[in-house]
């Protein structure tokens, strides 16, 4: 069995790796992904959206194969006066062809170390229901809190659940 060697760090600018980061976001949504865009996605509404995901608040990982992006996860750390403690899993993403490699989970892993560095003792993330990334999160620990119906629309136009997860630390 071959061994891929992933590596995860952390991107503080866009800029470089806009074009694979599109790439990869294009290649996730028109594979059935649930991440708030539906295909067809055009290369500019990708660009568009990676050019504005970097903030403060924002921490953004990848995974690289032989220095290629191959997937994604983004920290969002609450700015609430009351949830300093908490921070949110978004987007989540895996290249289709680099499935199955332990990739989304090191991304989880990762997510979750730097989640402990600011001191965010709660994590929470939503996603599709029936999808394979449900599997994933039950398997690392995440709590399934609650389900809610019709929350987000698929290329066909039918209306599926999400179901939202969370996650303690001490």
């Amino acid at each position: 069995m071959l061994v891929i060697e992933v590596k995860i760090e952390q991107l503080k600018s866009i800029g470089q790796h806009i074009d694979e980061l599109s790439e990869l976001l294009i290649q996730v949504v028109e594979d059935g992904a649930s991440i708030g865009f539906l295909p067809p996605l055009k290369l500019s509404e990708a660009t568009i959206y990676w050019k504005n995901v970097l903030h403060p608040e924002v921490i953004l990982f990848v995974a690289k194969i032989n220095n290629q992006i191959v997937g994604s996860v983004q920290l969002h750390l609450s700015t609430k006066q009351n949830g300093g403690h908490r921070a949110e899993i978004a987007k989540l993403m895996t290249h289709p062809n680099y499935r199955r490699n332990g990739i989304g989970r090191s991304l989880m892993q990762k997510a979750e170390e730097r989640a402990k560095q600011e001191d965010r003792s709660l994590l929470v993330l939503d996603t599709r229901e029936g999808d394979p990334s449900n599997y994933l999160y039950s398997s690392i620990g995440y709590i399934q809190a609650g389900l809610i119906p019709n929350y987000a629309k698929s290329a066909s136009g039918e209306l599926h659940a999400t179901i939202f997860y969370y996650k303690s630390h001490s």
